[in-house]
């Protein structure tokens, strides 16, 4: 009877083990094998500010800047891409329904732009981001300034934004490397060092040399940049993954040139086919003998003259730095035409489409400099401006920030202006579009186009001029030859 218990017990413990058993997935990515030990040897589960440590950002921040200064390819893409982001800078554009008042508070703020120029510190923020990571910049006033707004944005390098009393061992967990963090883990404040810390003059001056700082509040900073992980507080170069492959590019490059030119500096090599110790002259090794222009010689008997063919560039060279090009500007969402400044391999289709994902990018990066720093300087200039007498109109000096606006930028030029004036036309006319999308498109106020379109018409009017008069007129021809040949393949097809 015991012994008929304890087989039922037995036999039940090892049905529900069988039940109970876990089932493993396996991945081949998360296995660890001989082939790939090494390649996955620097991965790692740091936080996402422990992964982007001080030390790491330096570093990063240096070679980026370095290639930046050497490489004119990653100068070349930094400068196209601030260019293709900011253009020659965003317009503001209310939306109240006093377009009286929208057009004083426009004009005001495009008069105070053009006096600190806002689009060419755009510019150096997008480059800044691309170079080094992230940009700051501080909102001071300057009696400097040429307008009655005295709002002065000065940019700071990040490695003035740093934390000099980690040195000390004072630093917490609310401060990450200069971002001093409240309670619900929001930036509450920045450490901002004097001086650079790479300003050699820094190192004599002050009692506390570079380390002397200053705490700037939160609604003074504005901190440009991207968070790849959540609760990541620093930015590092978006051109990170690029750096490897610009410094192979450049080493290729080198490797060429050196090949081509040990090549060409042997002017001509004396050989002979004669086995050694042979019928042919004896000649002293590795010799060298002087050669005059357009002067006939005699060799020693058994010798030939012969010359070193260059070798390089290899046939490939042009194709490596094409892929390596495309690979540096993958990381940027820059298609290869943009980053090498070369569309010879392309027709107007490929163009267009690969154009199609980099200005959606260009797009993104524009929405993420309106609302962490256009709208932020927009705020800030508001608050100034209310306190000048008769800048603002009365309706706005109360509203300010929250004063509905909207941001136009540069628009992109078309391929074939023709085309796209076809397909406005087309959207217009089935009420797909409206004319402030369109305009919008051009980086161009509706608004101001159609009231100086009335001037002109009335102008026109007055003159005697009729539409047709204004409107010139050109046969239609073929822009592109991919389509020209498409057209003579069709015809080709119905005749036969």
């Amino acid at each position: 009877m015991l012994g008929g218990l304890l087989g039922k017990s037995k036999r039940a413990s090892k049905a529900v083990a069988t039940t109970t058993r876990a089932v493993r997935a396996r991945f081949d990515s998360a296995q660890t094998t001989p082939d790939n030990r090494r390649h996955w040897a620097a991965a790692d589960g740091l936080a996402p500010n422990a992964a982007v440590s001080p030390e790491v950002r330096r570093i990063l921040r240096n070679r980026a800047r370095y290639e930046v200064a050497n490489n004119s390819y990653a100068k070349g893409i930094v400068l196209t891409l601030a260019n293709d982001t900011v253009g020659t800078g965003p317009r503001l554009q209310m939306l109240t329904d006093d377009p009286t008042a929208n057009a004083r508070v426009e004009d005001a703020f495009s008069e105070w732009a053009a006096a600190v120029d806002l689009a060419g510190l755009l510019r150096t923020m997008r480059m800044g981001r691309a170079e080094s990571g992230e940009c700051f910049c501080m909102l001071t006033s300057s009696p400097r300034i040429d307008h009655a707004v005295k709002l002065d944005p000065r940019l700071i390098e990040p490695d003035q934004v740093t934390s000099p009393l980690v040195r000390t061992g004072r630093a917490g967990m609310d401060n990450i490397d200069g971002v001093v963090l409240d309670a619900t883990g929001h930036p509450a404040g920045y450490y901002v060092l004097r001086r650079h810390p790479g300003d050699t003059a820094s190192w004599t001056r002050g009692r506390n040399g570079p380390f002397e700082f200053d705490t700037v509040p939160a609604g003074s900073m504005i901190h440009y940049f991207r968070a790849d992980r959540p609760g990541q507080r620093r930015g590092i170069p978006d051109i990170t993954p690029a750096l490897p492959l610009f410094a192979q590019l450049r080493r290729y490059t080198l490797a060429v040139i050196a090949a081509a030119e040990t090549a060409a500096d042997f002017a001509a090599v004396l050989y002979t086919d004669a086995p050694a110790n042979g019928e042919a002259d004896p000649l002293e090794p590795m010799d060298m003998v002087g050669l005059e222009k357009r002067l006939a010689t005699v060799l020693p008997g058994g010798w030939k003259l012969g010359q070193i063919h260059a070798e390089q560039p290899a046939t490939t060279y042009a194709e490596f730095k094409r892929e390596i090009l495309n690979e540096i500007a993958r990381c940027l969402s820059m298609p290869f035409n943009v980053a090498a400044g070369n569309s010879s391999g392309y027709n107007y289709a490929s163009g267009r489409l690969d154009h199609q994902t980099y200005f959606k990018s260009i797009r993104v990066e524009q929405h993420q400099m309106q609302v962490s720093v256009l709208d932020r300087i927009l705020a800030a200039w508001f608050a100034e401006a209310a306190l000048v007498e008769g800048l603002l109109p009365q309706q706005l000096r109360a509203r300010n920030a929250v004063t509905p606006h909207a941001w136009f930028w540069d628009g992109v030029e078309h391929v074939d202006p023709a085309k796209e004036a076809n397909a406005q036309a087309t959207r217009l006319a089935n009420h797909t579009t409206t004319l402030a999308a369109e305009y919008a498109r051009q980086g161009r106020d509706w608004e101001d186009e159609l009231r100086q379109r009335a001037k002109e018409a009335a102008l026109m009017r007055e003159l005697g001029l009729g539409a047709a008069d204004a409107a010139p007129t050109s046969p239609h021809t073929p822009t592109d030859d991919t389509e020209e040949q498409d057209a003579l393949d069709e015809r080709r097809k119905e005749a036969a």
